[in-house]
């Protein structure tokens, strides 16, 4: 198992144009059948300032998509997207759950991609400082630490991929999964899997949390919005936004990922 430190833009323009339908339509069907999930459990409303990305791109052939945000009593932003190019080898699939302050359960991070070979992100976006909170370490992230070393040891086919950015790497969770992998069976059967699994464990850890103290729910909104944003404003793969969509549209993409023209109350605010 070799890790590569390409990034997201050579890995693209140094592969010839290659077909991903396939594997796009297998994974957006999963990713669809994980967000029903989580509004099955929460109640949600869209963001009326993501109406206006219910469709864009497209000029020149270039790629499409789709950014719905969603918000609720329980769940500050939720993001579910899709970029792509199918036909040329390209697309991006997330879907990603910021929690509100009611309780310190880690955010959902689930991104699916290919550019042409696929490329899998799977972690839950730390709260708080692990080396001082060891509570949060023991309850949420040390127990997956087997199942991280299983994932690895057991699929030689998957490439770790680790971001030249010290800041993307700053913000992963000691247990994150992100792989680079061939865009076969084997590849959608350990996608599958992680997913559907991060998901279930996720849904439990929010449904058994202890709800924090209203006095602390302020300060806790306000750390995970600026980890949200700046997240969302570091992230060296907005480069291929500005290729694709050109600056301007990109910052909007960019502002609807952390919740910058947000229209509905934050969760916390909510009575």
């Amino acid at each position: 198992m070799s890790q590569t430190l390409k990034s997201v833009r050579e890995f693209y323009d140094e592969a010839p144009p290659t077909d991903i339908t396939e594997i796009f339509g297998t994974w957006m069907e999963l990713v669809d059948g994980l967000k029903a999930k989580v509004a099955d459990r929460f109640d949600l409303t869209r963001d009326p300032s993501s109406d206006v990305l219910e469709s864009f791109g497209g000029e020149n052939g270039g790629p499409t998509g789709r950014i719905r945000a969603y918000a609720g009593p329980e769940i500050d932003w939720m993001v579910h997207s899709y970029m792509e190019n199918a036909k040329v080898g390209f697309a991006n699939i997330h879907l990603t759950i910021w929690l509100g302050p009611q309780v310190k359960v880690p955010h959902f991070g689930l991104a699916l991609g290919a550019f042409p070979q696929a490329w899998i992100f799977v972690d839950s976006v730390p709260r708080t400082n692990l080396l001082t909170d060891t509570d949060s370490f023991d309850r949420y992230y040390g127990p997956l630490n087997s199942e991280w070393e299983q994932v690895q040891q057991e699929n030689d086919f998957l490439s770790p991929f680790v971001s030249r950015s010290g800041f993307v790497r700053a913000s992963l969770s000691p247990m994150a999964h992100a792989y680079t992998a061939p865009t076969d069976g084997r590849t959608t059967d350990v996608v599958t899997k992680l997913a559907t699994d991060h998901l279930d464990r996720w849904l439990r850890w929010v449904d058994e949390a202890e709800r924090v103290p209203v006095e602390e729910q302020a300060a806790l909104a306000a750390d995970d919005l600026a980890t949200r944003r700046n997240i969302a404003d570091r992230d060296p793969a907005n480069e291929m936004g500005d290729r694709f969509f050109g600056k301007d549209l990109t910052n909007t993409l960019v502002r609807a990922l952390w919740g910058g023209d947000r229209q509905l109350p934050r969760a916390h605010e909510q009575g």
